[in-house]
């Protein structure tokens, strides 16, 4: 395994409206095949390549409350092309 390295991250409360708004600018960039991401000094541009891996995960967290998150995860290698998987129903 390589060394991850966080070149961006962002942790903030909102209500599921504005979630969905999030989740529909994020999918029209990757859509546009570019997104930039700008908090305080740190600014990331994202060039998507035409196809990547998807990763969706749930998982539950029991502490002294019952935690849930749900994770979606892009991943690509530059200049590689990723082949064909499964298909959302």
């Amino acid at each position: 395994m390589g060394i991850e390295t966080v070149l961006f991250k962002s942790e903030e409360k909102k209500s599921a409206e504005e979630i969905a708004a999030i989740l529909r600018q994020i999918a029209d960039k990757i859509d546009s095949g570019s997104m930039t991401l700008v908090q305080n000094d740190n600014k990331i541009v994202l060039d998507f390549p035409q196809s990547m891996v998807i990763e969706m995960k749930v998982e539950e967290e029991q502490g002294r409350k019952l935690k849930k998150s749900f994770e979606i995860e892009l991943e690509w290698i530059p200049g590689e092309v990723q082949e064909e998987g499964a298909t959302i129903i």
